[in-house]
């Protein structure tokens, strides 16, 4: 049998407080109303081999799923408050397991979803939260929770195409360092000891092979030391928000990687006010929102100043585009929009165009890393071969000699 914690009312209208045990949680619930408390709120309470150390996280992937089923049981007509049930009766992640629950009970004490889920910041970021709140006024709550979860999606699997792409130069760069430590550390300085034997000298390739071992073999606390100071330099810079926005303008300006993350930016910022404008929120409390979303404090800062423009009356298009962090096929797409009413269709549309340019600069990207770290590492590895065979040719003529 299960524990569960509760909080109810007595009839005299007092909160009484305690524990139950109970096969189900409607089990439970049924016991204390026969007992006559109301306004029942229950928590499970997990045995003693059942405690977590930490709670588990609740991946990105987890939340796309559940605003997937959550909107397929809304459509079908499940009520609300069934669907929530079901699903967090169903969840294998503790966690959210738990928040479900939690959210279930808020369900039954009258509130809405979107309150439910304002609770859990952590879980569900400010847009989703906001698009659930738009939907729940139109009516439209399972099309928003349609949307959010195809919008998740996206984004895991831009993520999850990136990972892929990273696996294979990863596995080579670790294959080469383990290669030159080996060769470096253990075959080179038995060259050396066999040359010093035969009073000879080292080739020059070999010499500076060995000089870098040597180095690092001796000053290697040295370069711990310095490493974590400048470690600790950094994350101190990085803690700041001079060093944050510093470090997000350097990102934009670097060749190839610069002009992709634009691109993610502006087709997430795009996509968000689309999907909030089209749920019914107000523009620039959407803009407010789309503008946090952005993990880059570039366009977060000229964003503020577009919000700014937008309120006296400059209107969206024109602020966006004199920021310069915008395409100008971007700002044009919300002109027409502007100017015709369709500011959410012409959002979507330009969402649309820049994923797909987006997955064009991303395969780019992919393709120019692989050679590139593989043209690095196969540098390097050759640097020691020839350092070895000329060793061994040494070696040769020695003996010849």
């Amino acid at each position: 049998m299960t524990r569960y914690a509760y909080v109810a009312a007595k009839p005299d209208g007092s909160t009484k407080r305690g524990t139950t045990r109970a096969e189900s949680r409607e089990e439970a619930e049924l016991a204390l109303y026969e007992r006559e408390l109301r306004n029942i709120r229950l928590s499970e309470k997990p045995g003693l081999l059942q405690l977590e150390i930490t709670a588990r996280r609740v991946k990105r992937e987890e939340v796309m799923h559940l605003t997937r089923q959550l909107g397929a049981f809304v459509g079908a007509g499940l009520p609300l408050t069934e669907s929530v049930h079901s699903l967090g009766r169903e969840a294998e992640n503790s966690s959210v397991r738990r928040m479900m629950l939690e959210v279930e009970d808020g369900l039954r004490d009258g509130e809405r979803l979107s309150d439910c889920f304002d609770r859990h910041p952590r879980i569900f970021p400010e847009f989703y939260r906001g698009i659930l709140r738009s939907a729940e006024l139109s009516g439209r709550l399972d099309t928003a929770l349609g949307q959010l979860a195809r919008y998740l999606e996206r984004d895991l699997e831009a993520r999850r195409r990136i990972k892929q792409a990273t696996i294979y130069p990863a596995v080579v760069a670790a294959m080469s360092v383990v290669t030159l430590v080996v060769l470096a550390g253990f075959v080179l300085p038995r060259f050396q000891a066999f040359f010093d034997s035969l009073g000879a000298r080292l080739p020059l390739p070999t010499r500076i092979l060995l000089a870098i071992t040597n180095f690092l073999t001796g000053w290697w606390w040295a370069l711990m030391i310095g490493l974590g100071v400048l470690t600790l330099l950094l994350v101190y810079v990085l803690s700041t928000t001079p060093g944050r926005y510093l470090r997000d303008r350097l990102v934009l300006a670097v060749p190839v990687i610069g002009p992709t993350v634009q691109f993610a930016l502006v087709e997430r910022f795009c996509r968000i006010l689309s999907s909030m404008v089209s749920a019914g929120v107000q523009l620039p409390q959407a803009l407010r929102v789309a503008t946090g979303s952005l993990p880059n404090r570039v366009y977060r800062r000229s964003l503020a100043g577009v919000m700014e423009a937008m309120l006296q009356g400059e209107g969206l298009a024109r602020p966006l585009a004199a920021t310069k962090l915008f395409p100008a096929t971007a700002a044009q797409m919300i002109r027409v929009g502007e100017d015709t009413g369709t500011m959410d269709a012409q959002l979507e549309v330009t969402a649309q165009y820049y994923e797909g340019e987006l997955d064009y600069k991303l395969k780019k990207l992919i393709g120019l890393f692989e050679p590139a770290v593989i043209v690095l590492m196969g540098g390097v590895v050759g640097f020691v071969a020839i350092a070895l065979v000329s060793a061994m040719y040494g070696i040769f003529r020695q003996v010849q000699g």
